[in-house]
């Protein structure tokens, strides 16, 4: 792939916008590639580039990598994060609702291994993911997506408020429960952070009766 000019074009755009080159960008740009070429998208930054929604199952460095060359975003609910903590993704085509997953083939660490045994680990990955055939990296699949309408891109298809906390619920993420309507944080009591509540001192000329 080293010698593929479309291939550099868009490994040299991936790095500008992750910050530094490294095994995943280079990985990131092929299995988004590969993706696109199997689903017959070769335009996905024009004429393509409403058609493709893209779950990728790695919070990783990959993941830059597939947006840029996808043009696919978080905020455009075209680009959805299914951490699995997998190096694959699946590429879908809204018109024609095929989808395909691309995922690295399952030995492929031992085989790198045997093919640059005289290489540090990274030195060998990268090599390997810029000089290997696709067939010898990846596995392809053709799999089914349902995207529900709360799930495609688009405006919001609803709003509501939480009876708890008050914040608005985008897209029929809410619970219910008694006739009431909670955010998940709320129906659970789980939240992935913690807070404080205020602590109110008494004013030191507030009269005490």
């Amino acid at each position: 792939m080293k010698n593929n000019k479309q291939f550099m074009q868009l490994l040299d755009k991936a790095t500008n916008f992750h910050g530094h080159l490294c095994a995943g960008q280079i990985v990131g740009v092929r299995i988004a590639m590969l993706g696109l070429r199997q689903l017959g998208l070769f335009d996905p930054l024009g004429a393509d580039r409403k058609k493709i929604v893209v779950f990728v199952e790695v919070a990783r460095c990959a993941a830059d990598a597939i947006m840029t060359v996808t043009g696919c975003r978080v905020g455009k609910r075209s680009f959805k994060i299914i951490d699995n903590g997998k190096m694959a993704a699946t590429f879908f085509d809204m018109t024609t609702g095929r989808a395909v997953r691309v995922a690295l083939q399952p030995d492929i660490a031992a085989t790198i291994v045997k093919k640059y045994p005289a290489q540090d680990e990274k030195t060998a990955e990268k090599n390997a993911y810029m000089e290997m055939m696709d067939d010898d990296l990846f596995v392809t699949q053709d799999v089914e997506i349902s995207l529900k309408d709360e799930d495609t891109p688009g405006t919001p298809v609803s709003k509501v408020r939480c009876t708890s906390c008050g914040e608005t619920i985008l897209d029929k993420r809410e619970v219910l429960q008694d006739g009431n309507i909670f955010c998940r944080p709320c129906a659970t009591g789980q939240f992935y952070y913690t807070q404080d509540l205020p602590v109110f001192e008494p004013l030191e000329e507030e009269l005490v009766l």
